[in-house]
């Protein structure tokens, strides 16, 4: 079966950038964009993905990947 999973964990590392500035950055709560960090999201919000990829200046295929499980 084939899953949605975040890879904000590693977009945010590699480009030195917080889960606190990105919460800053966003407007979304610390604890929620740590939910996403962490992989820990069972339903995805599209507003909430909106702002991220817009703060972030990024695609969304650069914080979301399909694997198999």
């Amino acid at each position: 079966m084939k899953v949605v999973r975040f890879c904000l964990a590693e977009y945010l590392d590699a480009n030195s950038i917080s889960r606190y500035n990105l919460a800053k950055r966003t407007g979304i709560q610390y604890h929620v964009i740590d939910s996403y960090y962490k992989n820990k999201v069972c339903r995805l919000d599209s507003y909430n993905l909106g702002r991220i990829i817009e703060a972030l200046n990024c695609q969304l295929t650069d914080i979301l990947t399909v694997v198999e499980e």
